[in-house]
């Protein structure tokens, strides 16, 4: 078992920036593959950023240029920089790790979520 807890959400006008981070209670083979989603009141979760095991990234098209995945495994901590933020970026984030890997599209797709998750921190853009 893994917790992860996020912290780093908040409002902010759109062209703005935030910083996401996630803390793991440790860095395991749990961790192995670590990724952002995040999700509004009546859609499916959505895949943001990944990143596995030796550091490749991937991105939804809708985020890409705009945000950045990365992790410190010395602070147990996954981040996700957060530019240029839009109105439609509003929405719960949420941390996720799988040891077998993270499928961004996996609500989509129909396939099985990843196994753990953090409670979700809140960021939302205004004009």
């Amino acid at each position: 078992q893994v917790n992860l807890v996020e912290s780093g959400g908040g409002s902010v006008q759109t062209g703005g920036s935030l910083r996401l981070s996630c803390t793991a209670s440790e860095f395991t083979a749990a961790t192995t593959h670590m990724g952002w989603f995040r999700q509004v009141p009546g859609k499916k979760r959505e895949g943001v950023a990944a990143i596995d095991s030796v550091g490749s990234t991937s991105y939804a098209d809708s985020v890409r240029g705009r945000f950045t995945i990365s992790k410190d495994t010395a602070k147990n901590t996954l981040y996700l920089q957060m530019n240029n933020l839009k109105f439609e970026d509003t929405a719960m984030y949420y941390c996720a790790a799988d040891p077998g890997g993270i499928v961004l599209r996996f609500a989509e797709m129909g396939w099985p979520q990843p196994r753990y998750w953090g409670q979700g921190t809140q960021v939302t853009v205004s004009s």
